[in-house]
């Protein structure tokens, strides 16, 4: 299982799963882009990423921002990542993805409220986050 939707009220709330660091974040921007429909059989675009942070928490929010900010302004969405580094702090990679038809859900942003990360007994993650819809 990659992710799951949670209920809530008013915005967007998923729980991601990964077996290591790289597999939760990239579970977690395809699951932000749960319900994007986007043109198939198309050739992939690419976009290089690079995110520094003050820890982990902040790394997720500001590279699910990052990715969310590609998408607007260049009307895609992103099915994939390699990532060329990742720690609990930084991370650098090139983002794999088509040009967006039309979102499912329109996101305004990434939250802190909820927001949840951390390594379980055996040793896979998962992570709990808000979108503001």
């Amino acid at each position: 299982e990659k992710f799951e939707i949670l209920e809530h009220k008013a915005d967007f709330k998923i729980k991601i799963f990964g077996k290591d660091l790289k597999e939760l974040f990239k579970n977690a921007m395809v699951g932000m882009f749960e319900g994007a429909r986007y043109e198939k059989g198309r050739e992939n675009i690419e976009r290089k990423i690079k995110i520094s942070s003050q820890d982990l928490s902040s790394l997720l929010v500001d590279f699910l921002s990052e990715v969310l900010y590609f998408c607007e302004t260049n009307q895609e969405v992103y099915d994939y990542i390699e990532f060329k580094k990742i720690t609990e702090n930084a991370l650098e990679g090139v983002l794999f993805g088509k040009k967006l038809k039309r979102m499912g859900v329109q996101i305004k942003g990434v939250t802190y409220h909820d927001l949840d990360i951390h390594r379980e007994k055996d040793s896979s993650w998962e992570a709990t986050i808000l979108f503001d819809i």
